[in-house]
């Protein structure tokens, strides 16, 4: 399953870095994230521990991230759950201002009884989830800077 999301958003690209590598927090705000924490940071890598679901169904898994700050955040995992799992946030300065977003993933399952399940909705999932950073966005750097996010 594969996506792509692009937005436009008024925040700089390092702010919108910062806040997407700021994985202590995605429990608060992202929806399906129970817990997240990083296990090691050496360099420009981060690993991190993540489970994700709901009560009923969930799954622990880790990821291995590559940070280019403030412009890129590529991430992966080779957990044994997942065929692939591929995530690649890109942030570009606008001619007009703020940041251009795009947001890759492509994640598929082994199982197929999960990948039925995900697949369903990938792409609202998806769409959900960068709602999710924009929302957080404007709440950590506020409306002093206008908080128009669109998609592009």
């Amino acid at each position: 399953m594969k996506h792509i999301e692009r937005y436009h958003s008024r925040y700089a690209p390092a702010q919108l870095f910062d806040l997407v590598v700021d994985v202590d927090q995605y429990p608060s705000f992202l929806p399906w994230v129970i817990t997240a924490r990083v296990t090691a940071r050496r360099d420009r890598m981060m690993w991190v521990a993540m489970t994700m679901g709901t009560s009923l169904l969930h799954k622990h898994f880790t990821t291995k991230a590559f940070l280019d700050r403030p412009h890129r955040v590529e991430i992966n995992s080779y957990d044994p759950m997942f065929e692939c799992f591929d995530q690649v946030w890109t942030f570009n300065p606008a001619a007009e201002g703020g940041t251009n977003i795009e947001y890759r993933v492509d994640i598929r399952f082994k199982s197929q009884i999960m990948q039925v399940l995900f697949g369903v909705s990938f792409a609202e999932r998806a769409n959900a989830m960068v709602k999710a950073y924009m929302r957080r966005a404007q709440y950590l750097y506020g409306a002093s800077q206008p908080a128009s996010h669109q998609k592009l």
